[in-house]
């Protein structure tokens, strides 16, 4: 004979106990998501923010034309970029980060050692010429970039942003904000050496 009062019994005490490890699991889940975001942002805090990977990394520069600055002769091009290693700046006259770092670029024309082309990023025609009248021009070929949106093909942040790029087209580098010394010393330059010498 069949006791079906004991089979209650045994369900019911089952059931209690399935309820109480839902709630122990369900009331330590927002511990869990704390401590996650917690390791996560404890990450972030160790990485650089000049050094945010970008996804055009090893991908070719993308499909542009851009006409030059007002004053200039020489636009920039996707296909200006292949056949040598260079270097592409985004800069604004209206940027003061670009104004700290143009310097280096000037520096760096009077070495001769690689080309440096610049991205005019949103900026009004004759302020553009007028600031490369005023602190020099560093850059072989100069494009204007006057609605921003090859800036936003290129994944552009905001400016100034550098990028490195190989023979073949390939963007190999990129620094988000004002190039220093070091920077340049320690990481573009020997970049472009190494693949120079490629």
């Amino acid at each position: 004979m069949i006791d079906h009062g004991n089979d209650r019994t045994m369900s019911d005490s089952g059931y209690a106990g399935t309820t109480g490890a839902r709630r122990s699991i369900a009331s330590f889940t927002p511990l869990l998501l704390f401590l996650g975001l917690a390791v996560l942002f404890g990450i972030g805090l160790t990485l650089n923010p000049r050094e945010v990977p970008s996804p055009l990394i090893g991908k070719p520069v993308p499909e542009f034309r851009l006409e030059p600055v007002k004053g200039r002769t020489l636009g920039l091009a996707s296909n200006d970029l292949r056949g040598e290693v260079s270097i592409v700046n985004v800069f604004a006259s209206w940027c003061t980060a670009c104004r700290e770092e143009h310097p280096l670029w000037m520096q760096l024309k009077a070495d001769g050692s690689v080309p440096l082309h610049g991205l005019n990023y949103k900026d009004r025609p004759d302020d553009a010429a007028r600031w490369l009248e005023e602190l020099g021009d560093p850059f072989t070929r100069t494009g204007a970039d006057l609605d921003g949106r090859v800036g936003i093909d290129w994944g552009v942040y905001g400016v100034p942003e550098t990028f490195v790029v190989d023979k073949r087209g390939l963007i190999r580098h990129k620094v988000i904000g004002a190039i220093t010394r070091k920077t340049l010393d320690e990481k573009v330059l020997p970049l472009v050496r190494t693949l120079q010498a490629e």
